[in-house]
């Protein structure tokens, strides 16, 4: 009979799939690929939609089934947090994010569940999330810390902040993130780039106006006096609460028409909005996986990023490190100064450009897959 591993596969028919969405449907397509012999990947779904079910069954044709709990997304989640179902049962499982049923188990019987924990956000930013977020995260990360064989962490700088907030003794490990699928330049564009308006020479950036993103300090950078002049292409929504990016830009002495917001889900776009970026900045001021200075390398785009741990480690010296400083002082100037030197200076451009196309070579999801089957092997 052969060993299952049962993959939490939830996040991938979310109404909002977002981030863990993609990191789900990126390792689950993996680990189908790098299943070692006599075994095999079983997909796990809170109670769905049969149209639901047909899109994962579509989407993994290499599952050798779909567990359907009784209970539907919220309630699963609040019967999780509270270990009020024995859903799915027994065996291997392994959740992309807290979303597990963690409960006593019994682990000589072959009973294991390993969580993934990307940020740690509602201890460190929690004016982020609702309230109601802050409390699911905080209770699923306590039952973690009873229940949880492992616990995967993108970074080794997430590890280290983590054990600062629950003690897993030896029970982390790190494995690494990497391109989204589908992440390539398309053979149109061109054409898309054209659909875009994108302009010759523009810089990109990720986040919304969250002030722990720091677009507002790549706003406040474009704006100084001789600061760069390039327009900015935000990836990321035009609002934050009641600020709205043209104001904020204009707020910074940026013209409202050198800023734009673009919310991409293609990936053949996002490749052609990276690709054609002067430089792609990562201002994050706290950052767990540093997953978009992967896929900026991944297209040999000029990075510049912030010195937050989890972009210094994912970046190696392969792109320029800026740093935030204490409070964020003079931060934006030295962001002004790190992108006027990328953008005026070809040469420095192309070596960061090879550098970060070098860089991306480390990352892999068939990487990330083999190292989650070992660590079930290892549980």
């Amino acid at each position: 009979m052969p060993t299952t591993l049962r993959m939490i596969v939830d996040q991938v028919v979310a109404p909002v799939p977002g981030a863990l969405g993609r990191y789900t449907e990126a390792l689950t397509e993996s680990l189908i690929a790098a299943t070692p012999p006599g075994c095999q990947v079983e997909g796990v779904v809170s109670s769905s939609p049969p149209a639901d079910y047909d899109r994962l069954t579509d989407r993994f044709p290499g599952l050798s089934g779909l567990y359907k709990t009784s209970l539907a997304r919220r309630e699963l989640a609040a019967a999780w947090q509270f270990g009020l179902t024995t859903s799915p049962g027994g065996g291997m499982v392994h959740a992309p994010g807290l979303f597990a049923p963690l409960r006593r188990h019994d682990r000589t019987a072959g009973d294991q569940t390993v969580v993934t924990v990307h940020d740690l956000l509602a201890w460190t930013h929690p004016e982020s999330l609702t309230s109601t977020s802050v409390a699911w995260h905080k209770g699923m990360l306590k039952r973690a810390r009873k229940h949880a064989d492992a616990v995967v962490v993108p970074t080794h700088a997430l590890a280290e902040r983590l054990s600062m907030v629950a003690d897993f003794g030896d029970r982390v490990r790190v494995i690494g993130t990497a391109p989204r699928l589908g992440l390539k330049m398309p053979r149109d564009a061109a054409d898309r780039a054209a659909r875009f308006a994108l302009p010759a020479d523009y810089l990109v950036t990720t986040g919304s106006l969250d002030p722990r993103n720091g677009v507002v300090d790549v706003l406040a950078a474009l704006g100084s006096q001789g600061g760069p002049d390039l327009p900015l292409v935000v990836l990321g929504p035009e609002n934050w609460g009641e600020l709205h990016l043209a104001t904020v830009a204009e707020e910074a002495g940026v013209a409202p028409g050198r800023v734009r917001a673009l919310e991409i889900a293609d990936p053949a776009d996002l490749a052609t909005v990276l690709s054609g970026a002067t430089a792609y900045v990562a201002p994050s001021h706290d950052e767990g996986s540093g997953t978009s200075l992967i896929e900026a390398f991944h297209l040999g785009v000029p990075v510049i990023h912030s010195d937050t741990p989890a972009y210094v480690e994912v970046s190696a010296e392969a792109g320029r490190q800026v740093e935030v400083g204490e409070g964020g002082a003079g931060y934006a100037e030295r962001l002004a100064a790190a992108i006027s030197d990328v953008a005026g200076d070809a040469d420095l451009a192309e070596r960061l450009s090879v550098a970060g196309s070098d860089r991306a070579h480390a990352f892999s999801w068939r990487d990330s897959a083999e190292r989650v089957w070992a660590l079930h092997a290892e549980i």
